[in-house]
């Protein structure tokens, strides 16, 4: 009697067991992995598509804009390209591309528009909390940079959208726009500067943790945090048989299978896409870059200083060495941001693990990763120059645009992981690419966003874009087209080169967002 008890007692456990496993083997119509900037964006749009789709966030951190989109963890620039030089290279003939330019700035513009949207609907609320107007700013010094200030100048006055920038090579006048870079420099040195009133600083952070508070309002929303994906593989009927494991409960892990996956896991995305198995994934590789940044908060300081400005890198150096002394608003609270300078560690994420760079390498992108190294052997001596650097290196280039700078002001702060995208090139073996990359599966069942500045300034038109290329039916849909032009008025539409248009769309975003430009002067 005793033992038929205990095979009965046995029964019931497995056949607990088994309805746990049931209950956690959920099904959705779509699964967000990493709780940024991208997965919070992407999960706006769909519930305003289509509000009747299941939506499960999974976020490993036990909050989520923890990793890149924090606000510490980034400059904060809304890149727009009014002042980020790299956008504007110098071609052989002597020449500006604007090209690039262009494309940022209508992106950006696009972001404004989806956030005006979401405040309009009370979804962001108070816009101080995440976007401010900040000048932007150019500062050069010496005959040959401000040369080419000048013809970068020039160049984008072809373009419609920076009608509103002004240039100048008088002392006086840059002292006036911002007192930290002139007070204390040789007045005699050759100089220049370009300004746009326009511009913004945007705390990624904040805009995330509203936006996600903003998606929990609805009953078919789920956010897990401190889960970890563990491992992405397809169902038969093309699904995703997605693996989480609960940090907080001994790892216990439990699926969740998904009609659609997005993978926004900023760093963490590459090794996820892997696991995913499918073709489009194979030759990508990951080239990890953090940051720091030298802070300050004294009042006396941070009071002088209103404006973003961006010098411009040292010969041989790449983009993402630019130079700039930063305006930031972080929690309502003002402080300047000098930097920014390189780390290296072989991690994806800031907390992630130092295998992650070698378990991403793999027989497909072995290559492609090799020949970047031989090929970026700037970048190799850029980056061992940083790691050597030491606070009074550090600070000296502090005092390249605030000569009058004090040590006993600033402080290091450590920012976020970048992971760069590295992929297999049919001329060169393997290139590193700057920026942002959606990589899908033929079927539309699953995607990533790899790559990193600029990021999550154009987290609107990336997501946008990753919608109209995995959704390619809906996105044609009547139904879809107009709410996208609700969310987004200028969709469909190109502002570069129609004034009214984009006097129009600026209009209705400064008012939304709060953004109180002053007049040129």
């Amino acid at each position: 009697m005793r033992k038929s008890m205990n095979m009965m007692f046995c029964l019931n456990l497995l056949g607990m067991a088994g309805r746990v496993v049931a209950e956690e083997d959920k099904t959705v119509d779509v699964l967000l992995i990493g709780g940024g900037i991208m997965s919070s964006t992407l999960g706006t749009y769909l519930q305003e598509l289509e509000p009747g789709w299941s939506i499960t966030m999974v976020e490993r951190m036990g909050a989520v804009a923890e990793e890149s989109s924090g606000g510490w963890n980034n400059a904060g620039t809304g890149h727009s390209a009014f002042m980020e030089l790299n956008y504007t290279p110098e071609k052989a003939d002597g020449s500006i591309d604007i090209s690039k330019a262009v494309e940022v700035n209508e992106a950006f513009d696009i972001s404004r528009q989806f956030w005006a949207y979401q405040v309009k609907n009370n979804v962001l609320r108070q816009p101080a909390s995440f976007i401010n107007s900040v000048p932007h700013m150019n500062f050069v010094w010496g005959e040959e940079n401000s040369r080419f200030l000048r013809k970068r100048y020039d160049a984008l006055q072809h373009s419609s959208l920076f009608r509103a920038m002004e240039y100048t090579e008088d002392p006086a006048r840059i002292k006036q726009w911002a007192p930290l870079l002139i007070e204390g420099r040789d007045p005699r040195q050759s100089m220049a500067a370009t300004r746009i009133l326009g511009g913004t600083d945007v705390n990624y952070g904040e805009i995330t943790r509203q936006l996600v508070s903003g998606l929990q309002q609805r009953e078919n929303f789920t956010l897990r945090m401190n889960h970890e994906v563990r491992d992405i593989a397809r169902n038969a009927d093309n699904s995703w048989r997605v693996t989480v494991a609960d940090m907080q409960n001994g790892e216990r892990k439990s699926v969740i299978n998904a009609r659609f996956v997005f993978i926004g896991a900023g760093g963490a995305a590459l090794p996820l896409l892997q696991k995913s198995g499918i073709p489009e994934a194979k030759g990508y590789g990951g080239f990890p870059v953090g940051g720091g940044f030298l802070v300050s908060t004294n009042p006396a300081i941070v009071q002088q200083h209103m404006a973003k400005v961006y010098g411009k890198a040292a010969v041989g150096s790449p983009p993402m060495s630019v130079p700039h002394l930063d305006t930031r608003i972080l929690d309502g609270e003002p402080a300047l941001l000098f930097g920014p300078f390189a780390t290296f560690s072989s991690k994806f994420l800031k907390n992630g693990s130092l295998w992650d760079l070698f378990s991403s390498v793999n027989a497909a992108n072995i290559l492609p990763m090799a020949h970047v190294g031989i090929n970026n052997l700037n970048l190799i001596k850029y980056l061992i120059n940083q790691v050597m650097m030491k606070d009074d290196d550090r600070f000296a280039a502090l005092r390249e645009y605030y000569p009058q700078a004090t040590p006993g002001d600033w402080k290091l702060v450590i920012a976020g992981q970048r992971v760069q995208i590295i992929k297999k090139d049919a001329q060169r073996g393997g290139v590193l690419k700057m920026g942002t990359e959606v990589v899908c599966s033929q079927d539309g069942t699953i995607a990533a966003l790899l790559g990193a500045s600029p990021g999550a300034s154009t987290s609107a038109p990336v997501m946008l874009e990753l919608l109209e290329r995995v959704f390619k039916e809906k996105a044609a849909s009547p139904g879809w087209r107009n709410k996208l032009k609700e969310i987004i008025p200028s969709y469909g539409q190109r502002l570069n080169g129609n004034v009214a248009l984009t006097e129009q769309i600026r209009r209705y975003t400064d008012e939304l967002l709060q953004l109180h430009v002053p007049e040129t002067h």
